[in-house]
């Protein structure tokens, strides 16, 4: 029987990773890795966001996804009432807020990557790369290494994922900085998944992806995240919990 950690780990985007045409208005790709501890996951994290949902939506079947809530479209409609998007909202950094994980993300800025070379690797494989290396360490410092985690994505397509995984393996088993095998085991997730950590990881990385585009400018959600980024030992971020590519 495999022996497991006691950790799980949702990855998921904001933006799209195709270079054939970069958007203008946010021309980057993030990924996030956020690392639960599932005694955690399911004693708090769950259960809060449950109740965000039965308290807007009177029931738990819908997907909490940051594109449809910034254009208030589908179920999340009564957030074009401005009291209602106040209080929502509202739940929404508080839930955030109180979920205890740790993130780790990569931001691949296209612009900057196409510059850099004229035939650029995909930028989720560069992102994943370096979520895996980093959630590896995070695991090694836990002494949660030697036991196998989970890494669960969403379902991309049956060639984008068939790519990914290739990717993913091929990380894991030696091409990374640790020069080492990685005992990770990804799990592939559908689009229609009600899964809350999944749901996470994709609330908190539109907000990374503006702030880095106009840090000047306010944005709430990502004072909420910023405090989950894993740290180095004089407090950074950089290169430890957040990561800009190239």
């Amino acid at each position: 029987m495999t022996a497991y950690s006691d950790y799980i780990v949702y990855l998921d985007e904001s933006g799209d990773h195709s270079l054939d045409v970069i958007d203008r208005h946010y021309p980057i790709f993030v990924l996030s890795a956020c690392v639960f501890r599932k005694s955690d996951y399911s004693a708090s994290v769950v259960p809060n966001f449950l109740d965000l949902k039965f308290r807007f939506f009177g029931h738990d079947m819908v997907v909490l996804h940051s594109r449809d809530i910034r254009k208030a479209q589908g179920p999340f409609s009564i957030l074009q009432n401005a009291q209602v998007r106040q209080d929502f909202l509202a739940a929404i950094n508080t839930a955030v807020a109180a979920a205890p994980f740790t993130l780790l993300t990569a931001i691949i800025d296209k612009r900057r990557l196409t510059r850099h070379s004229a035939q650029p690797d995909n930028p989720y494989e560069i992102a994943l790369a370096f979520c895996v290396e980093r959630v590896f360490s995070h695991l090694r410092s836990l002494q949660q290494h030697q036991a196998v985690t989970p890494m669960v994505v969403e379902c991309r397509g049956r060639k984008e994922d068939a790519d990914l995984e290739l990717s993913f393996r091929r990380t894991a088993q030696s091409n990374n900085v640790h020069g080492l095998p990685l005992p990770f085991e990804i799990v592939f997730a559908d689009k229609k998944t009600n899964s809350t950590g999944l749901q996470l990881a994709d609330l908190v990385s539109h907000p990374i992806g503006r702030h880095y585009l106009n840090p000047a400018q306010p944005n709430h959600a990502y004072g909420v995240v910023e405090p989950k980024f894993q740290r180095g030992p004089s407090g950074s971020t950089d290169g430890w919990g957040r990561k800009v590519l190239p």
